[in-house]
């Protein structure tokens, strides 16, 4: 029995001793990224449902030099998520809600044209489609941190001013800070209670006294942190806060509080309490499982964690929680040069034993390669996040680039690579797409996107001014000097240079461009996408237009409609010009009557012009194609249509001839005036020679 005492003795004393060590290479960490005299950092510890580690580093007040202490109510930002969650998640085991239902039963105004149900478990795990109000308000020009007294309100009438999601709800994950400042005004509706109240008693059930959201940017918080970070300046400026939103973040709390909370998450499995165990899990029925009730569930260092950061200018926060080593780290921090998520990864590999999860790529990725003459650089998108991906060569080594960040790829086999800062994030290339392979067996695929000339024709297609009538903003394209396309959104000052790889995608700075043309070939719209704001709709404001005009090496050939003197009949008119717009010759064509053109094309042994004509034909306006050599020699002209009015916009070439686009007129009679014509789209199909093949009717033409 002596034998067993001294051994337990010895083995406790051991683990102690191995624990102090681990305690002292945290403090060392902890204290060579805050001095004492610098903005501070608060972590807490617990293992096995007990708190083993609680330190204060550095100030919560520069100016006075106040410690960062148990005290001390710090920011804790988007970590506040979880909270918001906690209550939409209490209010539904309570049955006061579902997070099955539409969120426009509690807040009717939202999105009234969307037919799509948008649940509350869409907001919950971001899959809503709704934009982020940081990226609407930038968008404005009305930088969010500058609006002083910005709160839910004036987030939640910005987002009833929004027609349209950035994507159908559910199918697929896009982070954004309104999804939550939504379901703050969905707990009042329900609630009867403003949040702050409402909140303010949630947390003293909970047992944090010392928590709340901002309630006024100007209202005193007791022991309250000031947010610090030097900007690259090499000294300390205090971040101004002067907003008041809540729900997506602004939450003050201390570490005391914070540990309160996270000891009762450890122990809620021990004490059967049910709200905290389903807070920790997936949401019911949700389409995505790495995000639930304010938290992210992927894997971290190997092993199952649940985990969320935060950030606010100087302010941030990381929590970490390992279930199946009852193991939490809480970091907080008013000092915006360091990483509370870095720091608190840095103690748990420390704490943590070594994992025994073996890594297991999706089953796709032990399948090699399709071909051996995959081309592996080249440009890649991503639809679901709207992003260019450049695989580009610079001295003889692959290189990933994304916007600003480049980082070197390794070849490890055919077609397969890693990364030189992530050895385990592997990237196959296969025929037309690349696919990430994570360890935790996610997937990312990318398409590759063909790049594409774009003639002068195209560009000056482009070129106009959009517009967002939510968001009362738009964007201009222009050519400049040297016919290359330039970019300035209305709230901007100046011009960004932008890059279109082909005729649907572009990127101008920080902007994603998704070209939409109608069934003309025109430039009707541009989608956007800036950061976590998706696929916002910009309409084409200037008159939309035709191609008249064709660029050749030195000058154009261009189409025009000249009417008569008597304004009794028009004549089309084709012209070879010289570069500074000189004629060098030109053709006429038509009859008697009107005849209209629309744009010419290039063909190999001549041009094509398309328009319309009442000279010849079965009816009032006919579609109309003339056929000329390269010097503007008719080789032969046709009509197309019937009794009522057709008319000819634009062609494609073929390999066998054209497609003419243009509309077609059907009407009930020929004989009342107050009848209603119906005005369709109308394709035909010609063969070299100018005869008919084919005709399709499209959608009809609304008016």
């Amino acid at each position: 029995m002596r034998y067993f005492v001294l051994c337990s003795a010895l083995f406790f004393g051991l683990q102690i001793s191995s624990q102090n060590q681990d305690f002292l290479k945290i403090d060392s960490i902890l204290k060579s990224k805050v001095d004492e005299n610098h903005p501070g950092i608060a972590v807490g510890i617990l293992k096995d449902g007990n708190i083993i580690y609680e330190k204060y580093f550095g100030l919560s007040n520069l100016q006075h030099k106040v410690k960062f202490d148990e005290k001390t109510r710090s920011n804790i930002a988007s970590t506040a998520k979880q909270f918001t969650a906690l209550m939409i998640l209490d209010l539904s085991l309570n049955e006061k809600l579902s997070l099955e239902d539409d969120i426009r039963k509690y807040l009717p105004k939202l999105y009234k044209n969307v037919n799509d149900k948008i649940k509350l478990r869409h907001l919950l795990n971001h899959t809503s489609g709704i934009c982020d109000y940081v990226e609407l308000l930038d968008l404005e020009g009305d930088v969010w941190w500058k609006r002083v007294g910005l709160n839910n309100d004036a987030i939640l009438e910005l987002i009833e001013n929004q027609v349209e999601l950035g994507f159908k709800p559910g199918t697929r994950y896009s982070y954004s800070n309104s999804n939550y400042n939504v379901l703050t005004k969905i707990i009042e509706k329900i609630s009867g209670k403003t949040f702050n109240v409402y909140s303010k008693n949630f947390f003293e059930n909970l047992g944090m006294n010392e928590t709340s959201f901002v309630e006024g940017y100007m209202k005193v918080i007791p022991n309250r942190a000031n947010p610090y970070s030097d900007w690259g300046r090499g000294e300390w400026w205090e971040v101004p806060t002067v907003t008041k939103t809540n729900g997506e973040g602004f939450l003050f709390t201390t570490l005391k509080n914070q540990l309160t909370f996270e000891k009762a998450v450890q122990n809620a499995n021990h004490n059967n309490n049910v709200l905290l165990i389903k807070s920790q899990q997936p949401i019911p029925n949700s389409e995505i499982k790495t995000y639930g009730f304010g938290l992210e569930l992927e894997d971290k260092l190997g092993r199952k964690a649940m985990h969320h950061s935060g950030g606010t200018y100087g302010f941030h926060s990381q929590t970490y929680r390992f279930p199946k080593e009852q193991l939490t780290i809480f970091a907080m921090s008013n000092n915006g040069n360091i990483s509370t998520n870095l720091i608190a990864q840095e103690i748990a590999k420390i704490l943590l034993p070594k994992s025994e999860n073996k890594i297991k790529y999706d089953s796709k990725f032990y399948k090699n390669s399709e071909a051996n003459d995959v081309i592996v650089l080249g440009k890649y998108t991503y639809p679901l996040i709207n992003k260019i991906v450049e695989i580009i060569n610079n001295k003889g080594k692959t290189f990933w680039k994304e916007k600003n960040f480049t980082i070197e790829m390794v070849s490890e086999d055919k077609n397969l690579y890693s990364f030189t800062n992530n050895k385990k994030l592997k990237v196959r290339f296969y025929r037309d797409i690349m696919v990430e392979y994570y360890p935790s067996g996610k997937t990312m695929t990318y398409s590759k996107v063909n790049d594409e000339f774009l003639s002068k024709s195209d560009l000056e297609n482009l070129v106009g001014n959009y517009y967002n009538k939510a968001l009362k903003v738009g964007f201009d394209l222009k050519l400049n000097e040297k016919n290359e396309l330039q970019f300035k959104l209305s709230s901007n000052k100046g011009f960004n240079d932008v890059t279109f790889y082909n005729r649907k995608y572009g990127i101008a700075n920080n902007f994603f461009l998704k070209v939409e043309r109608d069934l003309f070939d025109r430039v009707i719209e541009i989608s956007l996408t800036y950061g976590r704001a998706h696929n916002i709709r910009f309409r084409k404001k200037t008159n939309l237009k035709f191609q008249p005009k064709i660029s050749t090496e030195n000058g154009s050939i261009e189409v025009t409609t000249i009417g008569s003197k008597k304004g009794n009949s028009s004549t089309i008119l084709l012209t070879k010009n010289y570069a500074n717009g000189n004629e060098i010759w030109y053709k006429k064509f038509g009859g008697s009557s009107y005849d209209k053109a629309s744009s010419i094309i290039d063909t190999e042994d001549g041009y094509l012009i398309i328009g319309s004509t009442s000279s010849y034909g079965k009816g009032n306006y006919d579609m109309f194609a003339i056929k000329t050599d390269k010097k503007g020699k008719k080789l032969w002209q046709n009509t197309f249509g019937g009794f009522y009015n057709e008319y000819g916009y634009t062609a494609e070439k073929t390999k066998t001839g054209f497609i003419i686009k243009g509309t077609k007129q059907n009407c009930p009679n020929n004989t009342d005036i107050n009848r209603k014509c119906i005005t369709n789209v109308w394709f035909v199909t010609i063969d070299k020679n100018g005869k008919e093949v084919s005709n399709q009717l499209l959608e009809e033409i609304k008016h």
